[in-house]
Protein backbone atom coordinates (compact mmCIF):
# COMPACT_ATOMS: atom_id res chain seq x y z
CA UNK A 1 0.00 0.00 0.00
CA UNK A 2 2.67 2.13 0.47
CA UNK A 3 4.65 1.32 -1.98
CA UNK A 4 1.76 2.14 -4.32
CA UNK A 5 0.87 5.63 -2.84
CA UNK A 6 4.41 6.46 -2.90
CA UNK A 7 4.38 6.01 -6.90
CA UNK A 8 0.87 7.46 -7.22
CA UNK A 9 2.61 10.42 -5.68
CA UNK A 10 5.45 10.22 -7.77
CA UNK A 11 2.72 10.05 -10.99
CA UNK A 12 1.22 13.30 -9.94
CA UNK A 13 4.62 15.02 -9.35
CA UNK A 14 3.16 15.76 -5.68
CA UNK A 15 6.12 18.60 -5.04
CA UNK A 16 4.70 20.48 -7.74
CA UNK A 17 2.08 21.76 -5.91
CA UNK A 18 4.65 24.11 -5.09
CA UNK A 19 4.07 25.92 -8.43
CA UNK A 20 0.00 26.99 -7.67
CA UNK A 21 -0.89 26.34 -3.74
CA UNK A 22 1.74 29.41 -2.53
CA UNK A 23 -1.10 31.75 -5.20
CA UNK A 24 -3.97 30.17 -3.86
CA UNK A 25 -2.76 30.97 -0.14
CA UNK A 26 -1.43 34.05 -0.93
CA UNK A 27 -4.75 35.43 -2.31
CA UNK A 28 -6.22 34.18 0.79
CA UNK A 29 -4.33 36.40 3.13
CA UNK A 30 -5.10 39.44 0.64
CA UNK A 31 -8.99 37.87 1.18
CA UNK A 32 -8.45 37.84 5.17
CA UNK A 33 -7.40 41.48 5.36
CA UNK A 34 -10.93 42.20 4.82
CA UNK A 35 -12.88 39.11 5.86
CA UNK A 36 -12.71 37.76 8.94
CA UNK A 37 -9.96 34.21 9.48
CA UNK A 38 -11.69 31.38 9.34
CA UNK A 39 -9.74 27.98 10.23
CA UNK A 40 -12.69 25.97 7.75
CA UNK A 41 -11.31 28.44 4.86
CA UNK A 42 -7.81 27.73 5.03
CA UNK A 43 -8.26 23.90 5.31
CA UNK A 44 -11.12 24.12 2.59
CA UNK A 45 -8.82 25.79 0.08
CA UNK A 46 -6.01 23.38 0.67
CA UNK A 47 -7.53 20.75 0.23
CA UNK A 48 -9.64 21.96 -2.69
CA UNK A 49 -5.91 23.07 -4.17
CA UNK A 50 -4.72 19.22 -3.61
CA UNK A 51 -7.68 17.54 -4.73
CA UNK A 52 -8.14 19.19 -7.84
CA UNK A 53 -4.64 19.85 -9.12
CA UNK A 54 -4.22 15.68 -8.34
CA UNK A 55 -7.16 14.95 -10.18
CA UNK A 56 -6.15 16.22 -13.12
CA UNK A 57 -2.56 15.33 -13.40
CA UNK A 58 -3.96 11.62 -13.25
CA UNK A 59 -5.98 12.19 -15.64
CA UNK A 60 -2.97 14.00 -17.90
CA UNK A 61 -0.97 10.59 -17.22
CA UNK A 62 -3.85 8.47 -18.52
CA UNK A 63 -4.79 10.64 -20.94
CA UNK A 64 -1.33 10.61 -22.47
CA UNK A 65 -0.15 6.95 -21.77
CA UNK A 66 0.30 5.72 -25.26
CA UNK A 67 2.01 9.39 -26.22
CA UNK A 68 4.49 9.17 -23.86
CA UNK A 69 5.20 5.80 -24.53
CA UNK A 70 6.29 6.85 -27.83
CA UNK A 71 8.49 10.12 -26.67
CA UNK A 72 11.74 8.44 -25.19
CA UNK A 73 11.97 11.45 -22.58
CA UNK A 74 8.61 9.73 -20.81
CA UNK A 75 9.00 6.40 -21.63
CA UNK A 76 10.15 5.62 -17.96
CA UNK A 77 6.93 7.17 -16.68
CA UNK A 78 4.48 4.53 -14.46
CA UNK A 79 2.17 3.93 -17.31
CA UNK A 80 4.37 3.44 -20.29
CA UNK A 81 6.57 1.60 -17.67
CA UNK A 82 4.08 -0.57 -16.42
CA UNK A 83 4.96 0.45 -12.54
CA UNK A 84 0.96 1.40 -12.27
CA UNK A 85 -1.93 0.26 -13.74
CA UNK A 86 -4.46 2.42 -15.59
CA UNK A 87 -7.30 1.03 -13.33
CA UNK A 88 -5.14 2.35 -10.21
CA UNK A 89 -4.53 5.74 -12.07
CA UNK A 90 -8.41 5.92 -12.97
CA UNK A 91 -9.50 5.27 -9.51
CA UNK A 92 -7.06 7.12 -8.01
CA UNK A 93 -8.22 10.02 -10.14
CA UNK A 94 -11.87 9.21 -9.14
CA UNK A 95 -11.15 9.02 -5.49
CA UNK A 96 -9.52 12.95 -6.36
CA UNK A 97 -12.98 14.38 -8.38
CA UNK A 98 -15.19 13.09 -5.42
CA UNK A 99 -12.89 14.62 -2.92
CA UNK A 100 -12.24 18.23 -4.65
CA UNK A 101 -16.48 18.25 -4.85
CA UNK A 102 -16.83 17.03 -1.09
CA UNK A 103 -13.82 19.33 0.04
CA UNK A 104 -15.78 22.52 -1.75
CA UNK A 105 -19.07 21.65 0.76
CA UNK A 106 -16.87 22.88 3.39
CA UNK A 107 -17.78 26.55 2.33
CA UNK A 108 -21.16 25.85 1.80
CA UNK A 109 -21.53 24.04 5.65
CA UNK A 110 -20.00 27.72 7.38
CA UNK A 111 -21.45 30.59 8.48
CA UNK A 112 -22.21 32.61 6.60
CA UNK A 113 -22.43 30.06 3.93
CA UNK A 114 -21.14 30.46 0.84
CA UNK A 115 -22.21 28.44 -1.89
CA UNK A 116 -20.12 29.28 -5.02
CA UNK A 117 -17.36 26.73 -4.49
CA UNK A 118 -19.73 23.99 -4.92
CA UNK A 119 -22.04 25.36 -7.79
CA UNK A 120 -18.57 25.86 -9.31
CA UNK A 121 -16.58 22.58 -8.46
CA UNK A 122 -17.94 20.73 -11.56
CA UNK A 123 -17.40 23.36 -14.15
CA UNK A 124 -13.68 23.57 -12.83
CA UNK A 125 -12.99 20.17 -12.81
CA UNK A 126 -14.15 19.63 -16.41
CA UNK A 127 -11.65 22.60 -17.17
CA UNK A 128 -8.63 21.54 -16.06
CA UNK A 129 -8.44 18.02 -16.62
CA UNK A 130 -9.15 19.19 -20.23
CA UNK A 131 -5.86 20.51 -20.64
CA UNK A 132 -4.45 17.06 -21.02
CA UNK A 133 -6.57 17.06 -24.06
CA UNK A 134 -6.06 20.23 -25.87
CA UNK A 135 -2.35 20.07 -27.04
CA UNK A 136 -4.30 17.02 -29.81
CA UNK A 137 -6.17 20.33 -31.31
CA UNK A 138 -3.92 23.50 -30.59
CA UNK A 139 -1.26 24.87 -30.01
CA UNK A 140 -2.92 27.63 -27.06
CA UNK A 141 -2.62 24.53 -24.67
CA UNK A 142 0.02 26.27 -22.38
CA UNK A 143 -2.65 29.14 -21.79
CA UNK A 144 -4.88 26.48 -21.35
CA UNK A 145 -2.32 25.06 -18.72
CA UNK A 146 -1.93 28.68 -18.01
CA UNK A 147 -5.45 29.65 -16.88
CA UNK A 148 -6.30 26.45 -15.37
CA UNK A 149 -3.34 27.21 -12.59
CA UNK A 150 -4.98 30.80 -12.84
CA UNK A 151 -8.36 29.47 -11.29
CA UNK A 152 -6.18 28.49 -7.93
CA UNK A 153 -5.71 32.27 -6.41
CA UNK A 154 -9.83 33.38 -8.32
CA UNK A 155 -11.02 30.11 -6.14
CA UNK A 156 -9.33 30.74 -3.13
CA UNK A 157 -10.58 34.84 -2.97
CA UNK A 158 -14.22 33.59 -4.14
CA UNK A 159 -14.38 31.10 -2.09
CA UNK A 160 -13.07 33.34 1.15
CA UNK A 161 -15.37 36.92 0.13
CA UNK A 162 -17.32 35.85 -2.97
CA UNK A 163 -17.81 37.37 -5.92
CA UNK A 164 -16.63 41.15 -4.16
CA UNK A 165 -13.74 43.25 -4.90
CA UNK A 166 -12.41 41.05 -7.65
CA UNK A 167 -9.31 43.52 -9.14
CA UNK A 168 -7.06 41.84 -7.07
CA UNK A 169 -7.89 38.17 -7.66
CA UNK A 170 -8.02 39.00 -11.47
CA UNK A 171 -4.59 40.28 -11.57
CA UNK A 172 -2.55 37.96 -9.29
CA UNK A 173 -4.95 35.23 -11.13
CA UNK A 174 -3.79 36.76 -14.70
CA UNK A 175 0.08 36.83 -13.47
CA UNK A 176 -0.29 33.14 -12.62
CA UNK A 177 -1.69 32.22 -15.71
CA UNK A 178 0.92 34.03 -17.85
CA UNK A 179 3.70 32.62 -15.48
CA UNK A 180 2.76 29.46 -16.05
CA UNK A 181 2.34 29.65 -19.77
CA UNK A 182 5.24 31.17 -20.23
CA UNK A 183 7.67 28.08 -18.28
CA UNK A 184 5.51 26.05 -20.07
CA UNK A 185 6.56 26.66 -23.07
CA UNK A 186 10.16 26.56 -22.07
CA UNK A 187 9.13 23.18 -20.86
CA UNK A 188 7.73 21.93 -24.02
CA UNK A 189 11.04 23.09 -26.29
CA UNK A 190 12.35 19.76 -25.64
CA UNK A 191 9.45 18.40 -27.14
CA UNK A 192 9.61 20.24 -30.18
CA UNK A 193 10.73 17.83 -32.74
CA UNK A 194 8.72 15.06 -31.06
CA UNK A 195 5.37 16.79 -31.20
CA UNK A 196 5.81 18.02 -34.47
CA UNK A 197 6.20 14.08 -35.94
CA UNK A 198 3.41 12.96 -33.84
CA UNK A 199 1.24 16.02 -34.77
CA UNK A 200 0.72 17.14 -31.58
CA UNK A 201 -0.02 21.11 -31.39
CA UNK A 202 2.45 23.40 -29.13
CA UNK A 203 3.91 26.54 -29.44
CA UNK A 204 7.59 25.09 -29.84
CA UNK A 205 6.19 22.63 -32.79
CA UNK A 206 4.60 25.41 -34.86
CA UNK A 207 6.76 28.57 -34.24
CA UNK A 208 10.41 26.56 -33.67
CA UNK A 209 12.55 26.97 -30.41
CA UNK A 210 14.36 30.86 -31.15
CA UNK A 211 10.72 32.37 -31.48
CA UNK A 212 9.06 30.42 -28.52
CA UNK A 213 12.33 31.35 -26.36
CA UNK A 214 10.66 35.04 -27.24
CA UNK A 215 7.00 34.39 -26.51
CA UNK A 216 7.91 32.89 -23.30
CA UNK A 217 9.58 36.21 -22.47
CA UNK A 218 6.47 38.17 -23.70
CA UNK A 219 4.43 35.92 -21.27
CA UNK A 220 6.62 36.23 -18.02
CA UNK A 221 6.86 40.51 -19.17
CA UNK A 222 3.29 40.76 -19.12
CA UNK A 223 3.18 38.58 -15.78
CA UNK A 224 5.57 40.96 -13.89
CA UNK A 225 3.34 43.77 -14.63
CA UNK A 226 0.58 42.56 -14.06
CA UNK A 227 2.31 41.74 -10.65
CA UNK A 228 3.20 45.50 -10.72
CA UNK A 229 -0.88 46.07 -11.45
CA UNK A 230 -1.53 44.36 -8.50
CA UNK A 231 0.72 46.35 -5.91
CA UNK A 232 -1.25 49.36 -6.99
CA UNK A 233 -4.53 47.95 -6.65
CA UNK A 234 -4.18 46.23 -3.35
CA UNK A 235 -4.19 48.79 -0.35
CA UNK A 236 -2.15 46.33 1.90
CA UNK A 237 0.90 46.16 -0.37
CA UNK A 238 3.63 48.38 0.25
CA UNK A 239 7.74 48.73 -0.45
CA UNK A 240 8.95 44.91 0.98
CA UNK A 241 6.26 44.13 -1.87
CA UNK A 242 7.63 46.24 -4.52
CA UNK A 243 11.39 44.98 -3.35
CA UNK A 244 10.01 41.26 -3.96
CA UNK A 245 9.09 42.31 -7.28
CA UNK A 246 12.41 43.55 -7.66
CA UNK A 247 13.85 39.65 -7.02
CA UNK A 248 11.14 38.04 -9.08
CA UNK A 249 12.46 40.57 -12.21
CA UNK A 250 15.82 39.32 -11.48
CA UNK A 251 14.92 35.53 -11.06
CA UNK A 252 12.81 35.96 -14.55
CA UNK A 253 15.49 37.39 -16.08
CA UNK A 254 17.77 34.09 -14.73
CA UNK A 255 15.95 31.55 -15.89
CA UNK A 256 15.75 32.68 -19.55
CA UNK A 257 19.11 33.34 -19.76
CA UNK A 258 19.60 29.32 -18.68
CA UNK A 259 17.26 28.10 -21.64
CA UNK A 260 18.91 29.02 -24.52
CA UNK A 261 17.70 27.98 -29.02
CA UNK A 262 21.41 25.92 -29.00
CA UNK A 263 21.50 24.77 -25.18
CA UNK A 264 18.45 23.11 -23.72
CA UNK A 265 19.89 20.82 -21.14
CA UNK A 266 19.08 23.63 -18.23
CA UNK A 267 15.32 23.33 -19.04
CA UNK A 268 14.66 21.36 -15.89
CA UNK A 269 16.76 23.97 -13.50
CA UNK A 270 14.68 26.70 -14.77
CA UNK A 271 11.45 25.29 -14.97
CA UNK A 272 11.88 23.36 -11.29
CA UNK A 273 14.05 25.29 -9.21
CA UNK A 274 13.47 28.78 -10.30
CA UNK A 275 10.05 28.94 -10.73
CA UNK A 276 9.64 27.18 -6.95
CA UNK A 277 11.61 30.09 -5.99
CA UNK A 278 9.13 32.58 -7.20
CA UNK A 279 6.48 31.06 -5.94
CA UNK A 280 7.18 30.34 -2.63
CA UNK A 281 9.31 33.42 -2.71
CA UNK A 282 6.61 35.98 -3.60
CA UNK A 283 3.93 34.21 -0.61
CA UNK A 284 7.12 34.99 1.45
CA UNK A 285 6.98 38.61 0.32
CA UNK A 286 3.46 39.03 1.10
CA UNK A 287 2.67 37.43 4.66
CA UNK A 288 6.40 39.77 5.54
CA UNK A 289 4.27 43.13 3.86
CA UNK A 290 1.22 42.00 5.92
CA UNK A 291 2.99 41.32 8.83
CA UNK A 292 4.84 44.70 8.93
CA UNK A 293 1.57 46.12 7.64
Amino acid sequence: MLTATRKLLELIRFSHTVFALPFAALSAALAWRDEPFRWEDLVGVLLCMVFARSAAMAFNRVADRHIDARNPRTAGRHLPAGTLTVGTVWLFTLICCVGFVASTLIFDLREPANPWPLYLALPTLLFVMGYSLAKRFTSLAHFWLGVALMLAPVAAWVAIRGFTEMTVPLLLGGAVGFWVAGFDILYACQDAAFDKDAGLHSVPARFGIPRSLRIAAGCHAVMFALLVGLYFASPHLGGVFLAGLGAVGALLAYEHWLVRPDDLTRVNRAFFHVNGVISLGLLAVVLVQLAVR
